[in-house]
């Protein structure tokens, strides 16, 4: 398949770039700045696209079949939470180029703060003990609130969509480069997947093998979903 990864130099999109590499499809890779692109590009085409703008998305995305968005609103947790609204443009700007392109699925890569810990209460309306799980869960501080729920207006804007689009919420402790590589996970719906131990984690190869699954054998057109150890 012709698949494109925005976000590609980032944590989850350089494992999903890899992903996709490892399954012979062919990929082109979008980044903000041609000077994050890699110095060994293997078979990939590296592309400059704006995730915040319908137009240059439009012709990024002509052509393919899917397209995978795991994009960061900055580099680093303070330009992130400076720029949370960015999550909400670019949601804008995608479905703004999916009408234009209807045949391209997109997946989005987004935050687990929607996911429900109880029916109808999620994560992020938990008020204190929200605020405590960002500070010592995730370890950004709590303005980073703003960043979560700009997620999940994101989700709600694609939720009105009409257009073959996908949400992939990972689990809620901070992803981090690295990490193992199982291929052993639990697929959910709109419920947070907790471990025994009451932690809820899932690592970068882990999150992209289910990415590219979905990608390969679509099960939630037009849903969210959410992968967890």
């Amino acid at each position: 398949m012709d698949i494109g990864i925005f976000g590609a130099t980032g944590v989850i999109g350089s494992e999903t770039v890899r992903e996709a590499e490892r399954r012979g499809h062919r990929v082109t890779a979008f980044a903000r700045d041609a000077a994050r692109f890699p110095a060994d590009r293997g078979q990939v085409d590296w592309q400059v696209a704006d995730w915040l703008d319908t137009d240059s998305i439009a012709a990024a995305i002509a052509g393919l079949d899917v397209a995978i968005s795991t994009v960061n609103a900055g580099y680093g947790v303070p330009d992130t939470i400076a720029h949370a609204g960015n999550f909400v443009t670019g949601a804008e700007a995608m479905i703004g180029a999916m009408e234009r392109h209807p045949s391209v699925r997109v997946i989005m890569v987004g935050g687990a703060g929607s996911l429900e810990i109880a029916p109808g209460q999620q994560i992020v309306d938990g008020g204190a003990e929200f605020d405590r799980s960002l500070i010592e869960d995730l370890e950004v501080p709590v303005e980073y609130g703003a960043v979560v729920r700009a997620l999940r207006d994101a989700l709600n804007l694609y939720r009105q969509s009409n257009r073959n689009w996908t949400y992939l919420s990972p689990s809620a402790l901070r992803i981090r480069p690295g990490g193992e590589r199982t291929g052993r996970f639990r697929i959910g719906g709109d419920q947070i997947l907790v471990r025994p131990d009451g932690t809820s984690h899932i690592s970068a190869p882990d999150l992209a093998i289910a990415l590219l699954d979905e990608v390969e054998q679509p099960r939630f057109v037009q849903r969210r979903f959410t992968v967890g150890y």
